[in-house]
């Protein structure tokens, strides 16, 4: 007896299951009581095998928007186009014949900032808008001054996890983990030491001598963003109103408009 096994589509547990089958068959008077049970695990089997097939494309599936969520890059680069009207999630791509080295580069990191304000800082940021070849890249950076007990106040960056060398001075920095723990992870750091604050999370710098500090830092996106958390929460725009922000904190309706007044 002969049948059709079409071996280029079944997995060989099926095709292993449907030979035995044709051989079987052909002694089937001889050895009916085997058959019968054979018969019987067989469909065991093809159930069995039918039911992991169905989890391995279940967990195909899952591995392949794992894969697809950042895919790897489609050409050598994708400048910003400033003057492109498209809204996409992020920049347009700047036409390559149009392309020059100046697209790739930025000066100034090492002036000084103006750090004549209230909170003795100022930051120097390069990211997409200032350098257009970061554009897709998923990086950028930033030079931190901080006067003498300056302070770059509690702030997060929703989508960069962010770096930081010190290069002058020594600072106090600190991240909060997230509700319900709210702990602070906090640390002294001199010249030449390495910290790092996880994505989302709020996280300070502040100046702890008595001269000027010089920090760079380094973000894993080419729009990290920032939201400082005073001027979100008592500077919005429109305004939250006081009574919100009265019971949230549990403090006074005037103390709230004084903290308003500030922002």
């Amino acid at each position: 007896m002969q049948a059709f096994i079409p071996q280029r589509h079944a997995s060989p547990i099926l095709i292993v299951l449907l030979k035995m089958d044709i051989v079987l068959q052909s002694n089937y008077s001889s050895n009916a009581h085997l058959y019968s049970f054979l018969r019987i695990t067989k469909v065991k089997d093809l159930i069995m095998a039918k039911q992991l097939s169905h989890i391995s494309l279940v967990a195909l599936a899952f591995f392949g928007l794992t894969f697809a969520y950042e895919p790897d890059a489609l050409q050598d680069f994708c400048v910003a186009d400033p003057n492109s009207s498209v809204n996409v999630n992020g920049k347009t791509c700047k036409n390559p014949t149009q392309i020059q080295a100046n697209d790739f580069y930025f000066s100034g990191l090492h002036l000084m900032g103006n750090i004549s304000n209230p909170l003795g800082l100022r930051v120097t940021p390069v990211t997409v808008a200032q350098l257009p070849g970061l554009n897709t890249l998923g990086i950028s950076m930033v030079r931190i001054d901080l006067a003498p007990w300056g302070i770059n106040p509690p702030h997060t960056h929703p989508r960069a996890t962010e770096i930081i060398t010190v290069l002058e001075g020594s600072i106090q920095v600190g991240f909060i983990t997230s509700d319900p723990e709210n702990r602070l992870i906090s640390k002294v750091l001199y010249k030449g030491d390495v910290f790092v604050f996880p994505v989302g999370l709020v996280h300070f710098q502040r100046n702890i001598g008595s001269k000027c500090a010089v920090v760079i830092g380094a973000l894993s996106s080419q729009n990290p963003g920032a939201i400082t958390i005073g001027n979100a929460v008592f500077g919005s725009n429109p305004t939250i109103t006081s009574d919100v922000l009265a019971k949230a904190f549990q403090v006074d309706k005037k103390l709230i408009d004084q903290l308003k007044a500030k922002f």
